[in-house]
C-alpha cells in the first residue's frame, strides 16, 4: 500500500504542477489580451490628441508640424524603396551619359537619375515631396476651412514642383520642367480626389456636427460650419455655447446672437448634452 501511495504522489504532484502552469498561462493570456488592439487604441488616441492640439495652434505652427511629420514619413518610405531595389540600391540601372550629348539627352539622363537614386537620394526626394504636400494641404485647409479638390491640387502642384527641382530633373530648364511636373501632379491628384469623393462614404467626423449643421442651415448660416469644425464645437457642446466661445471661432456678432437665441429656444438643442 505504501508503495502504491508513493507511486501516486508523483502523479499528484505532476497534475498539480500542470494545473498551476495552465492557470498561470491563462492569467498571462488575460493580462495580454489583444495587445494589437490596445496598441491601435493608443495610437488613435494619440493621433486624436495631436489633431486637437494642432487645431488650436496658429497656421504656421500646424503647417510646420505637418510638414515635418510628412517629411519623416516620406524619407522612411523612400529609404526603404531605395534599399529594397536591385543593383545596390538603385531602382533602375542607369548607364553613364554619352560624351557630347545634347541638352535634351542630358535632361532625360537627369530624369532617369532622379528615379534611380540610392536610399539616401530616394529618402531626400520623397521627404521633400510628402513634406511639401502635407504642409501645403494644412495651409489650404486652414484657409478654406475644408479639404476640397482645390486644396488637394494646390498641394500636389507644390510637391511636384519641389520634387522636380530637388531631384535635378528638367536640365537645362528646371523651372519650366518644375511647372510641368507640378501641373501633372495636380491633375492626377485632382482626378484621384474626385474619384475618391464619389465612391467614399461620408466622413465619420461629420456625424459629430450633424445637429449643429442642421441648426446653421435653418438659420441661413451654413457658411459658418467650417468655424464650428475649426473650434471642435461638436453637437455635445451646443448646450454649452457662449458668446465668447463663438467669438473665439471668429463668428460675427449678428450670427452669434442668432445662434445663441436659437439654442435657447430649441429644447432638443438644450438637451444635446
Amino acid at each position: 500500500m505504501e508503495g502504491a501511495k508513493q507511486k501516486q504522489r508523483p502523479l499528484t504532484v505532476m497534475a498539480a504542477s500542470s494545473s498551476s502552469q495552465v492557470a498561470a498561462a491563462r492569467g498571462m493570456g488575460v493580462g495580454m489580451a489583444n495587445p494589437l488592439a490596445e496598441w491601435k487604441d493608443r495610437v488613435k488616441s494619440l493621433e486624436a490628441g495631436l489633431r486637437a492640439w494642432m487645431a488650436k495652434q496658429p497656421v504656421h505652427v500646424e503647417a510646420a508640424v505637418s510638414t515635418a511629420v510628412g517629411a519623416v514619413q516620406g524619407a522612411a518610405l523612400g529609404g526603404l524603396m531605395g534599399t529594397l531595389a536591385p543593383d545596390g540600391g538603385a531602382a533602375l540601372p542607369v548607364p553613364p551619359p554619352p560624351l557630347g550629348a545634347d541638352p535634351k539627352a542630358l535632361a532625360s539622363f537627369k530624369q532617369a537619375q532622379a528615379l534611380a537614386g540610392g536610399p539616401l537620394v530616394q529618402a531626400r526626394n520623397f521627404a521633400v515631396m510628402t513634406g511639401a504636400n502635407a504642409g501645403i494641404s494644412c495651409v489650404m485647409r486652414r484657409i478654406r476651412g475644408v479639404e476640397d479638390v482645390q486644396g488637394s491640387m494646390a498641394a500636389a502642384f507644390g510637391s511636384g514642383a519641389l520634387f522636380s527641382l530637388v531631384s535635378g530633373m528638367g536640365t537645362p530648364n528646371p523651372v519650366a520642367n518644375a511647372v510641368t511636373t507640378g501641373v501633372a501632379f495636380a491633375v492626377f491628384q485632382g482626378g484621384f480626389f474626385m474619384i475618391g469623393q464619389k465612391f467614399s462614404q461620408p466622413k465619420s467626423e461629420d456625424t459629430y456636427y450633424s445637429r449643429g449643421r442642421n441648426m446653421l442651415q435653418s438659420l441661413g448660416l451654413q457658411n459658418y460650419e467650417k468655424n464650428f469644425k475649426k473650434g471642435l464645437l461638436t453637437d455635445q457642446t451646443l448646450s454649452l455655447l457662449t458668446d465668447s466661445a463663438l467669438r473665439d471661432v471668429k463668428i460675427p456678432p449678428g450670427p452669434r446672437l442668432l445662434i445663441l437665441d436659437h439654442i435657447k429656444r430649441d429644447p432638443e438643442l438644450t438637451r444635446a448634452n
